[in-house]
């Protein structure tokens, strides 16, 4: 059921149908790991797919059928056989002399030869360091790429069943499904599974799913390495178009202890990283993730499943459409550390970390410029034990933690959380609130009087707690994201705290308690040293660079104020939501613009005419919201530069009812932000009008 849950959401609700050959058919195809098979390095030789054959080139899907032993040495040619070697473990390496792009026809076969090395790093002409400036590890620059061939669907790049696999140095993109009556399997670059699963999978209990997830007697992979892949785009680096992008990057569908390291995972529709049955023990380290989840589930890492022992650390995860790591319902627990997490929430307003269950450890993470709190826990089903500490929080819109409770049950509730909770009032709070309701520290007074630079903090918390302070920036209200760690001090058997801090004058302060058995609790409310100043704010410069000590900065003169007759809006025909021809001048103006001035951000905001249902039109503002941040995705304007937002037809432009005032009212309008602080000309403009 697990599985059939996330396949709902992963493509929609949809019929089943009772297409049991289909599971006799993937139950047919197993691992060889285990069999007395000859391990060969062979060298792939041509980029074209297609039926197997003795000729003079040797591609691709031959090479994996040699190295699993499914297709004999002495089947081939002359010419294949000399690229063909005994080896002390299999290896599949390039020498591709021409077009370098191996456009698959149809799914390859799964590499099922335990300790194969699939290596696009031996190909003439590989090795040069990618210049991106936001990647957290330089990744060399693949030659060799997997895309499907025109026309072709094919669902996966790799499918790996075995042991100890390593893929390295590929550039796989382009690898998706259409919508069918029935449910489709995970579409990915590379799929981790004990079994391969079919295409279609509408199909009844029994046999149906069940035969497919995992059991005792499941051989799941252990041991996979996934490193210095780009995951998602060509070779080029540029963003794919729509119709060439990926669902998804890499699906550990089943697999144990699965490492994804030093990868590029950008420009999927997906999410970048789903597990689905068991991850236990996957370490996912040192990638760079930007610009994921733009079409579907829309978190960076999702994770489901069994993902007991799992680490997220030393990753940049930047541009996603809604959390940045978002769990749903998942078994066991996951350390989660030393990541830079920002500017995610571009569609979806939600958590940057979305937690469920009990146990995880969220530390020493930057998690900033988020459209919701920094760390959000579920409060059903019940979670507890979540340890937040020393990480640096700023810019959110949003509680740096937030527990959530069970009488707040609205889709946003689930997504972004609820904000402050009350104080424990009752024993039934421990079981209706994440982290069994442990109360945020609170502070004796709003302001505390300094002397030379210092100053002593007193108040209460939940008796032996540990009371983290930090220095507090982006107040808002009564909280303010916790952006500096200051010192720790205990709370006495009676629950009171008293620390002494060095801090200057008007210096922000707030705290957070954790306690060992159920976990960390939601901040206090601000208290000042000396002064309750409006307190500093980080400006949210549009920029994935990785948190760092920066140079110290040269006196600078205040900016010109920036005078800019720029558009604000473009024209859609009715129900459609595609740029047309003279929406594409508009847009390529603003394109301009964009370029010439990179601190200037963007909201998409969508719109419709009246007609239709409010819930049509929410979607199709959407729909053209998201088709002109596409366009602009698609011309390399970063996705951290924008948001998504969808009115439908609650702001019209005007009140008629004619032809025109409904052409205008289908529109997605541009509301730019100068991120110093300085104001915009607008400029409207109905060039592109499309009457009915």
């Amino acid at each position: 059921m697990k599985l059939t849950m996330y396949l709902s959401k992963l493509v929609g609700t949809a019929a089943l149908a009772a297409t049991v050959p289909l599971v006799a058919q993937a139950v047919a195809i197993q691992t060889v790991s285990a069999q007395e098979i000859t391990p060969y390095s062979v060298i792939v030789n041509s980029s074209g797919d297609g039926d197997i054959r003795p000729d003079d080139a040797l591609t691709l899907r031959e090479a994996i059928s040699v190295v699993n032993g499914t297709l004999p040495v002495d089947a081939l040619s002359a010419a294949e056989r000399a690229r063909v070697t005994p080896a002390a473990s299999p290896s599949i390496n390039f020498s591709l002399a021409d077009d370098p792009t191996i456009e698959l026809v149809e799914p390859l076969p799964p590499i099922m030869a335990a300790g194969t090395l699939v290596d696009g790093a031996s190909q003439p002409g590989y090795g040069p360091l990618s210049t991106t400036d936001t990647m957290v590890t330089p990744v060399p620059t693949p030659v060799v790429a997997l895309t499907p061939a025109a026309g072709a669907e094919v669902l996966r790049g790799l499918t790996i069943t075995a042991d100890a696999v390593t893929v390295r140095g590929l550039s796989l993109y382009g690898f998706s499904s259409k919508h069918r009556s029935t449910q489709t399997t995970p579409p990915a670059d590379i799929l981790i599974t004990h079994l391969v699963p079919p295409v279609d999978a509408g199909l009844p209990d029994p046999p149906g799913w069940r035969t497919l997830l995992p059991n005792e007697d499941s051989d799941a992979p252990v041991g996979v390495v996934i490193e210095d892949n780009w995951l998602g785009m060509s070779p080029s680096g540029e963003m794919p178009p729509v119709e060439q992008m990926s669902a998804l990057g890499v699906v550990v569908f089943n697999g144990l202890d699965t490492v994804i390291q030093r990868n590029r995972i950008e420009f999927h529709e997906g999410s970048g990283i789903l597990t689905a049955a068991q991850a236990m023990g996957m370490d996912v380290t040192e990638n760079t993730m930007r610009t994921n989840g733009v079409a579907g589930i829309p978190d960076g890492i999702r994770l489901d499943g069994n993902i007991d022992g799992a680490q997220i650390h030393g990753n940049l995860i930047c541009g996603t459409d809604g959390s940045g790591v978002f769990m749903f319902k998942p078994e066991g627990s996951a350390r989660i550390y030393g990541n830079d997490i920002r500017f995610n929430g571009r569609r979806f307003r939600r958590a940057a970390i979305y937690l469920m269950g009990n146990g995880h450890e969220v530390t020493e993470n930057v998690i900033q410029h988020q459209p919701g709190p920094g760390v959000a826990i579920a409060s059903y089903p019940r979670s507890e034990g979540n340890i937040i500490r020393n990480n640096t929080f700023a810019a959110l819109d949003g509680l740096s933690v937030d527990l959530g409770h069970n009488d707040n049950s609205g889709i946003q509730d689930f997504q972004r959380k609820d904000g402050p909770n009350p104080p424990r009032n009752s024993s039934m709070r421990r079981r209706d609130t994440a982290n069994a309701a442990i109360n945020a520290p609170e502070f004796d007074d709003y302001v505390f009087p300094s002397s030379g630079g210092s100053a002593t903090l007193s108040g209460v918390a939940d008796p032996g707690t540990a009371i983290d302070i930090y220095k507090v920036v982006d107040r808002q209200g009564y909280y303010g994201a916790l952006n500096e760690y200051v010192t720790t001090v205990s709370a006495d058997e009676t629950g009171s705290f008293s620390v002494d801090v060095n801090a200057p004058d008007g210096t922000l302060l707030s705290a957070i308690a954790t306690d060992d058995v159920y976990g960390t609790s939601e901040p206090s409310a601000i208290t000042a040293v000396g002064t309750l100043g409006d307190g500093p704010t980080t400006p949210a410069m549009p920029s994935c660079e990785i948190a760092q000590d920066p140079p110290e900065p040269e006196p600078e003169l205040p900016p010109e104020p920036l005078v800019l007759r720029i558009p604000r809006n473009i024209h859609f025909a009715l129900d459609k939501s595609d740029i047309s021809p003279a929406s594409a001048v508009i847009m390529d103006e603003i394109i301009a613009v964009l370029e010439e001035y990179p601190f200037i951000t963007v909201e998409l905001q969508g719109h419709t005419d009246p007609r239709a249902s409010n819930a049509y039109n929410q979607a199709l503002g959407e729909r053209r919201a998201l088709a002109a941040r596409n366009y602009l995705l698609q011309r390399g304007i970063a996705a951290e530069r924008m948001r998504i937002r969808s009115f439908g037809e609650t702001q019209r432009v005007s009140s008629g009812s004619g032809r025109i005032d409904y052409a205008r009212d289908r529109r997605t309008e541009f509301i730019f932000t100068d991120t110093r602080g300085l104001d915009i000309i607008y400029e409207n403009l109905e060039t592109d009008l499309q009457l009915e």
